[in-house]
């Protein structure tokens, strides 16, 4: 949906105002016509850049008129510009520079002349300067001063807004992002040999995927591969493409006139002194700009899938967290995050205790009842996968116990936190990880508020990217999820109560030390007794805080206090008390929603009349999935159990454009590229996939040397089970633009492959 003129300003409005995205997409629904989070925050985006690019115009305005420059033409055009980028190439030519040799040249007065050579190029170039020889100002001869004559014209022409942004354009379309190993570096060294694929690459730069782009970048900066922009030279000119542009925006052919050579080698200047090597960084930054932007997107996108994944819920968890010398860490958490033992067992090298730590686990499970074990997937993950299964099997069926394995970054950051010293000040650092482990299967968004985003291991490329742009995304994304879930105000920590819309981390703080030593909030209304929190604050947090069991069903839901006079007005309408309506569809479809929309402002229109009749009928619902479990084949544990055919479960742990990572439950996720996603085209992998779904796939291919392995979750792929050849479809090539012009680009698989090895050393 495109938002109109009056969407817009109600949304502005509402911003400068103070009102958070999360309560205008929730709560005003009216006034913005219905704009949904996504919208908001695109549109917050969009009106800061378009704010800090009045600013700018401001500023260019009043430096030109103080120069004395703003004609009425340049302030219209300086008025129109529609980008940062447009606005400074028009400002280009008046902005204050360091004393440049074309500056230099026009203060000796050889401006008159260069307008003479290049409008009138009959004339002799030679003879002409002699009338402009000035030796005080360094032009001493007539060479010179025609070198003064090509800087002065050639500085002119870099500045042309009307040339540079044509060119610019043409150089996106057209140019090609060549990269190559640097002089002096050995493709077998480990750390350059896993950009190998770019080591002789060229694509066209508009087309470069944002990993790719972010890989050659990364790679540059280590001073592993030189990177450039190239053309294509013309076969029919001396001169190169891009200056037979600059000539035909100047209207300038060559026809053997005297001043034809000057003309000719100040063109030739112009691109290769003055706009080459400038576009090209400007191309480079808008390819990094674009590259980051994707990267953080999926980064983003892999973090609200995990924070929205299912919830194990009131389930007693037990937490591992595996270790090898130092033994396995133990918690086992109550239904309610609850910390009730921990332990550490010792099944690995070097005491080797199996069957000791196999009776200390079962003791424990037994004693608190437990139904679920929460595996971390570090070192040791496969084995400790193993003794899981073991115990799960010696105990048999009562009760039922599930395994998962379960991402363990950001618990070592969690674990050393000042929030995890004051949650678990009693415990050593050590034990700390399994209760992360633990909670973060039960309640995922809950337990991952506690971590910087940025720790938890789902980005490609994260620490390449603008880290302050990345850290605002990611916070974003956090708060949005948060407000979908909604926050339990009596159990919910400070992290997660910090994250609801309008509450700040002192306020968060307050609302936890007035319970602890209040007790249990009993109703919405209490909150306002809370130090620091104002009328503004409780009109943003309320609807997203919910109080079970308190004195007002209507506490529990996502209905806004502002609405409970509209539920009272319903109630009266059908004569019955809330707790008979509750959950009651029947009853609740009864009702005619236009009957109760009020006209004005301040009144619950037809869309808020609709919400809370939905709320009313699925009162404090979860949005998020139904909580299940991979179901593992016994005998795969390693990647050297796997064939090529073999089917199996396994969990989306990351996605990237070019396709998903799965767990297998082998302590090496496996690849489903792109092309393996489904059997019908697929641009983008998060169109099928989300991190945290289970998936059912089959082996392509295992590669033991470089522990890679290949997924497809097609039916119509062959596999030769018998090797490790897939028969259909393979990789393609990527081709540039224009089909003379093809270029072999990295494969596809190779490129992701090398992505997730870079993952998982990052985890590790």
């Amino acid at each position: 949906m495109v938002a109109t003129s009056s969407q817009v300003a109600a949304a502005v409005a509402l911003l400068d105002g103070g009102a958070t995205v999360p309560f205008i997409a929730r709560y005003r629904k009216e006034a913005t016509g219905g704009l949904d989070d996504i919208q908001l925050r695109l549109l917050e985006t969009r009106l800061a850049y378009w704010r800090e690019l009045a600013q700018r115009r401001a500023a260019v305005l009043k430096s030109v008129a103080e120069q004395g420059k703003l004609t009425p033409a340049l302030h219209a055009a300086l008025a129109a510009a529609a980008t940062k980028q447009d606005l400074e190439d028009l400002y280009a030519p008046f902005k204050p520079r360091r004393r440049s040799k074309g500056l230099i040249a026009r203060e000796a007065g050889l401006e008159p002349l260069a307008e003479l050579l290049f409008n009138d190029p009959g004339r002799s170039p030679l003879v002409e300067a002699d009338a402009y020889l000035n030796a005080d100002a360094g032009f001493a001869d007539p060479p010179t001063v025609l070198d003064g004559v090509r800087d002065l014209l050639a500085e002119r022409w870099a500045d042309d807004a009307a040339l540079v942004g044509p060119l610019r354009e043409w150089l996106w379309r057209e140019g090609l992002l060549q990269a190559k190993l640097a002089s002096g570096k050995s493709p077998e060294l480990p750390e350059h040999a896993k950009f190998r694929d770019y080591f002789d690459y060229a694509e066209q730069i508009n087309r470069v995927p944002s990993h790719r782009a972010l890989a050659v970048f990364r790679a540059r900066a280590l001073e592993i591969l030189d990177a450039k922009l190239v053309l294509p030279e013309a076969d029919d000119t001396s001169l190169s493409l891009a200056q037979g542009r600059i000539a035909a925006h100047l209207q300038w052919r060559h026809a053997q006139r005297p001043a034809d050579d000057l003309i000719r080698k100040t063109v030739a200047w112009t691109w290769k002194v003055k706009l080459s090597l400038s576009l090209e960084r400007e191309l480079f930054a808008r390819l990094r700009e674009a590259a980051e932007a994707q990267a953080i997107q999926v980064f983003a996108g892999n973090l609200r899938d995990l924070l929205l994944a299912a919830p194990a819920g009131k389930r007693v968890v037990m937490g591992l967290d595996p270790g090898i010398r130092t033994g396995v860490k133990v918690a086992i958490v109550g239904d309610t995050g609850k910390l009730l033992a921990t332990n550490t067992v010792y099944p690995h090298e070097p005491r080797r205790d199996w069957a000791g730590a196999l009776h200390t686990l079962a003791q424990l499970c037994l004693a608190h009842g437990v139904t679920l074990i929460a595996i971390g997937n570090g070192t040791a993950s496969r084995e400790t996968d193993m003794l899981a299964g073991e115990l799960i099997q010696g105990l048999g069926d009562s009760p039922q116990i599930d395994k998962v394995v379960v991402s363990e970054a950001g618990a070592s950051v969690y674990s050393a936190s000042e929030f995890a010293s004051q949650e678990l000040p009693e415990l050593d650092v050590s034990l700390r990880g399994a209760v992360s482990i633990a909670r973060r299967l039960q309640d995922p968004l809950a337990e991952l508020v506690k971590i910087d985003p940025k720790c938890i291991g789902v980005g490609q490329y994260q620490h390449d990217v603008n880290q302050r742009e990345l850290a605002r995304m990611l916070d974003t994304v956090v708060e949005d999820c948060v407000n979908t879930v909604g926050v339990d105000l009596n159990t919910a920590s400070a992290p997660l109560l910090a994250r609801v819309a309008g509450l700040s981390a002192s306020v968060a703080g307050a609302i936890v030390r007035w319970r602890d030593a209040c007790g249990a909030f009993a109703n919405r209304s209490q909150l306002r007794e809370v130090a620091g929190l104002g009328a503004k604050t409780f009109e943003q947090a309320a609807g997203f805080l919910r109080v079970r069991g308190g004195d007002n069903p209507l506490d529990m839901t996502g209905v806004h206090p502002e609405s409970y006079p509209l539920v009272q007005r319903m109630l009266d309408a059908l004569g019955r008390p809330i707790n008979a309506v509750m959950g009651k569809a029947d009853v609740l479809r009864s009702l005619r929603p236009e009957a109760f929309a009020e006209v004005g402002e301040g009144g619950a229109g037809a869309i808020t009349v609709k919400d809370v009749l939905a709320e009313l009928e699925k009162p404090g619902r979860d949005p998020r999935p139904v909580f299940k479990v991979a179901q593992r084949s016994d005998g795969v544990n390693d990647i050297r159990d796997l064939k090529p055919g073999m089917a199996l479960q396994g969990t989306v742990s990351n996605v990237a454009q070019f396709g998903a990572f799965v767990d297998l439950g082998v302590h090496q996720d496996g690849l489903v590229h792109v092309s393996q996603l489904a059997d019908r085209f697929v641009r983008d992998a998060r169109e099928v996939v989300k991190t945290g779904d289970v998936v059912s796939v089959r082996v392509l291919e295992v590669d033991l040397a470089r522990q890679r392995i290949a997924l497809t979750m097609r039916t119509d792929v062959r596999i030769d089970r018998t090797s490790t050849t897939v028969t259909k479809p393979g990789p393609a090539r990527v081709a540039t633009r224009a089909p003379d012009r093809a270029v072999a680009a990295p494969s596809a698989m190779a490129a992701a492959f090398s992505l997730m090895q870079g993952r998982q050393q990052s985890k590790a």
